[in-house]
């Protein structure tokens, strides 16, 4: 029975069937071990899996989806390329499929609406049922809400109770028991001895609280010793603590931190190496005591210092250092040592003089100094001022200069403390002692200025020619000096001479600052730059406050260039800035001799001594004017307003008839209209005009004028006519187009307005104004939206207007306006107009002195618009003191401002004829809005 059974491990010695691969079929075809980390061999490859699939009859197994992704080809079309012909057919499915979608989307959106809602119905969530409930909790009042009972435990469940127990220590028990417990008897041992004896002498008890009184005694001695310390600063040994406030001094002792001890330490160490490597090195000996100084360990400090002092003894810096880280007295004894070893240092005597508290000592030390150091400048000038007695001051300093001839100083100060007559001798022998020196010719010229002033006693006072003889002197000394040093190859350059001549000026003498400057301001200079040099110096002058010097280089400039207008024009303004009424008259009188010519120079000359209240001295000036320049327009209108200001109108219309036949110009037949209407003679006015006209057809403001007479008298037609005919002759003149706009608006017709501007733009394009006044003529007919459309158009047409951007800063709201101010500064590269809008948006915000500075800044950069000032007046009012609004009073007046909307119209009103400029302020700010 055993034979016919099959051998179950008969195949062990069979031949392996082709391509078997042991372990394949449980999915181990390989094994790793621990040093063989990875495959031990490779698995069969794909062709030999299928080749032995193919012997056992097996079919290779199919991707299902395999032909499914049209991007990923393979299998049937792996080999394909994809053409233009494969991405058309692509597009043309894509396209098919989205219809397709297209068609049932809405039914399936629908669908899926409806099952959401089924779903949503069957479970809808917590919020959605209560949300009935949440709604009538608008209806509970506040009695039924504060009666809603707090939350408690409504789960009628009992909570477990922490019922744990613990077994009590047997210490506890046993220290519980004893805690009341009283000892009746002593232990045998505490008896054997002789019980509690104490060592006190007769059994007499210790008395705390003299204990504590002595106690408090000795300690405030301590403290009193402590606080009497006077040199404890100086000396180490101590320290100055003050008893009543002794904790508040413990705050201020510097605790150093581990890391500074370590660094003091390291440098300890390394100034100790240096100063015995090196001994002779002062600054390693003094660096070396500094730190012991910084540390605090004043003693060893001065140890270093002594070893120092004995290594180099040749050296002042360790004498000095030596003696700051001691007291008063100990520093004496070692600058006493120290003049032993370095006699010759200045300053170790200048130190040992400053440790003397007493005059007559430190004048000992001096006096001994100048026996060791008789060449030293410092230490005699330091005696000297120790003098008090001027007779004994003169006696050192005629010593000093005998010992020290080249030191211009003490032969200066000398000279200061003579009489006139020898301080003359005096700086005679400096001269020739010191013949390269300036100072000592400057000091020369300096000492005549002063004789001409001082008069002595009994004499008369000198009059003008003495004066002046007297300081020509000053200008032959300076001269000569010049000439000496240059023949002595002292050659300063005209900067620094420049710079002397300032300096004298500060020092209060003007005629040597101008004799220096006629002697040396033309060195050094080619003659096609002298003019525009000295331009540059009187500027630089000026802008230091040397006002002398820049008057003296004016005058020298002068005398060069006599037919000069703008150096006459700049020497007014210099005296109107700086000088008095007279030189300024004298300047103007000058200036109209060597330029007769300049009708700038008569209208100042005659409008100075009109504001001074000499009116004939102007007429006067005025008809040399006339002789000067017979056809000169400014002039003949200068003369009709000096006449017509101080209320001749008969001369005044009389002039007037007579420059229209001599100069017969288009600006005074224009001011002859204007003078007849301010006094009421409108027929005469319209008659002059219309004369005008004939003559000057293109001088716009002849229309303008004669517009506004036919609108005063309520003769809008004729008006009408008269502005049409001026910018039919004039069509780039703005203002005519404006009038015209306004005459139509104000006779209600604002669609004619409108198409005059828009008229007006295509003639001038690029107008801010005109910009300007279509949006006001929105903003009047109420069109707010008009308006702002009307601003972007002007904003995109003149990017760089600052009236258009000061104009949309307004029309934004409060909060925009903020970042839009910051655009238009920068669009509109600072324009003065929006300067003063940011003033006012500071003013509305109540930043008072920003408003203030942005006002200033806006009226510093254009002076000539009065509105500005008119809106700082009136912020002034509000928010200033009557300081503040005098200062802008002022400054308006010295601007003298022409031109604004409203200023233009207040100032220029007839009824307004003759006001002041501070008066035009006044009203002007009344106006604003």
């Amino acid at each position: 029975m055993a034979s016919n059974k099959p051998n179950k491990l008969a195949f062990l010695s069979m031949p392996a069937p082709a391509s078997y691969v042991a372990g394949l079929g449980r999915g181990a075809s390989g094994f790793t071990t621990r040093s063989d980390i990875g495959p031990a061999r490779e698995g069969p490859s794909a062709e030999v899996i299928a080749e032995a699939q193919a012997k056992r009859g097996e079919e290779a197994e199919v991707d299902p989806e395999q032909f499914q992704d049209p991007d990923n080809e393979y299998g049937l079309f792996a080999g394909t390329t994809y053409e233009q012909d494969d991405e058309e057919a692509d597009k043309i499915y894509d396209a098919v499929d989205e219809a397709m979608d297209a068609r049932r989307r809405a039914r399936r959106e629908a669908q899926e609406q409806i099952e959401l809602a089924k779903h949503r119905a069957e479970r809808p969530k917590i919020q959605q049922q209560f949300a009935d409930l949440k709604r009538g909790l608008s209806a509970v009042t506040d009695d039924e809400w504060e009666n809603i009972p707090e939350v408690g435990n409504l789960t009628r469940k009992k909570r477990r109770r922490d019922d744990r127990a613990f077994a009590v220590p047997d210490s506890i028990i046993v220290g519980d028991r004893s805690k009341n417990e009283y000892e009746n008897s002593l232990d045998t041992r505490q008896q054997e001895p002789g019980g509690f004896e104490t060592p006190a002498d007769s059994g007499a008890l210790t008395n705390f609280v003299e204990m504590g009184q002595a106690r408090d005694k000795i300690l405030s001695l301590k403290l009193d010793q402590i606080s009497n310390t006077t040199s404890a600063s100086s000396s180490g040994t101590s320290t100055s603590v003050d008893p009543k406030g002794y904790l508040t001094s413990l705050d201020s002792v510097i605790i150093k931190s581990d890391a500074e001890i370590g660094d003091i330490k390291r440098a300890r160490m390394l100034f100790d190496s240096l100063v015995k490597s090196n001994p002779k090195h002062a600054p390693g000996w003094i660096a070396a005591a500094c730190l012991e100084e910084h540390a605090g360990r004043m003693v060893a400090a001065r140890k270093l210092i002594k070893l120092g002092c004995e290594q180099c003894s040749k050296s002042e810096d360790i004498w000095l250092e030596a003696a700051r880280l001691h007291n008063n007295e100990d520093a004496k004894i070692i600058l006493a040592n120290a003049v032993q070893h370095v006699g010759q240092s200045v300053k170790i005597w200048m130190a040992a003089a400053d440790l003397e508290h007493d005059v007559k000592a430190k004048k000992r030390v001096l006096r001994k100094a100048l026996e060791h150091i008789p060449n030293s400048v410092r230490l005699w000038k330091e005696t000297v001022n120790l003098e008090s007695s001027i007779v004994d001051a003169r006696v050192l300093l005629s010593r000093a200069v005998e010992v020290i001839p080249l030191s211009v100083e003490l032969w200066l100060a000398l000279a200061r403390l003579e009489t006139p007559e020898k301080a003359k001798a005096v700086l005679n022998k400096a001269r020739k002692a010191v013949p390269t020196s300036h100072e000592i010719w400057i000091a020369a010229g300096r000492l005549l200025e002063q004789q001409v002033d001082t008069v002595a006693d009994g004499q008369l006072p000198k009059t003008e020619e003495e004066r002046n003889k007297e300081l020509s002197i000053v200008d032959k000394t300076i001269e000569a000096g010049v000439r000496e040093l240059r023949r002595h190859q002292v050659l300063l350059t005209r900067e620094q001479w420049l710079k002397e001549a300032e300096r004298c000026e500060s020092e209060g003498s003007p005629r040597t600052c101008e004799a220096i400057v006629k002697a040396t301001v033309a060195m050094d200079i080619e003659e096609e730059d002298r003019l525009d040099t000295w331009v540059g110096d009187v500027e630089s002058a000026e802008g230091r406050g040397r006002v002398g010097t820049a008057r003296a280089v004016l005058a020298y400039a002068l005398k060069v260039f006599p037919d000069k207008k703008d150096m006459w024009r700049r020497a007014a303004d210099l005296e109107k800035a700086h000088g008095t009424r007279e030189s300024l008259d004298a300047i103007l009188d000058r200036a109209v001799v060597h330029c007769p010519q300049s009708e700038t120079l008569w209208l100042m000359s005659a409008k100075e001594k009109w504001l001074a209240g000499d009116v004939p001295a102007a007429r006067e000036v005025l008809e040399r004017a006339f002789v000067a320049n017979p056809e000169s327009e400014q002039i003949w209108l200068a003369a009709v307003k000096l006449e017509a200001e101080n209320g001749e109108l008969g001369v005044a219309r009389e002039l007037l008839v007579r420059a229209r036949t001599v100069a017969d110009t288009e600006r005074i037949w224009m001011k002859s209209a204007v003078f007849e209407r301010q006094q009421g003679q409108i027929s005469t006015a319209l008659e002059t005009v219309s004369a005008a006209l004939v003559k000057f057809p293109k001088f716009a403001k002849l229309y303008m004028i004669q517009g506004q007479i036919h609108q005063s008298r309520k003769n809008n037609a004729a008006a009408r006519a008269s502005f049409a005919a001026g910018y039919k002759a004039c069509p780039k003149e703005t203002m005519l187009w404006i009038l015209a706009s306004r005459l139509e608006e104000t006779d209600s017709k604002s669609i004619k307005a409108r198409a005059l501007l828009e008229k007006a733009r295509l003639v001038n394009p690029a107008s801010d104004i005109l910009w300007a006044e279509a949006v006001s003529v929105e903003e009047r007919s109420g069109g707010a939206a008009q308006a702002k459309a009307m601003l972007a158009r002007g904003l995109q047409d003149c990017p760089a207007s600052g009236l258009i951007w000061s104009m949309a800063i307004w029309a934004e709201a409060r909060p925009m306006r903020k970042a839009r101010s910051v655009d238009a500064l920068k669009k509109s590269k600072y324009d003065p107009i929006v300067l003063c809008t940011v003033a006012r948006l500071f003013w509305q915000e109540r930043k008072i002195e920003k408003a203030r500075q942005w006002f200033d800044r806006a009226v510093t950069t254009e002076p000539d618009l009065g509105d500005s000032w008119a809106w700082w007046l009136k912020f002034e009012r509000q928010h200033g003191t009557e300081e503040h609004r005098e200062i802008v009073r002022s400054k308006c007046v010295a601007a003298e401002p022409h031109h604004s909307p409203m200023w233009q119209s207040v100032a220029k009103d007839v009824n307004n004829r003759g006001k002041t400029i501070k008066e035009v302020l006044e009203m002007v700010a009344d106006a604003l809005q």
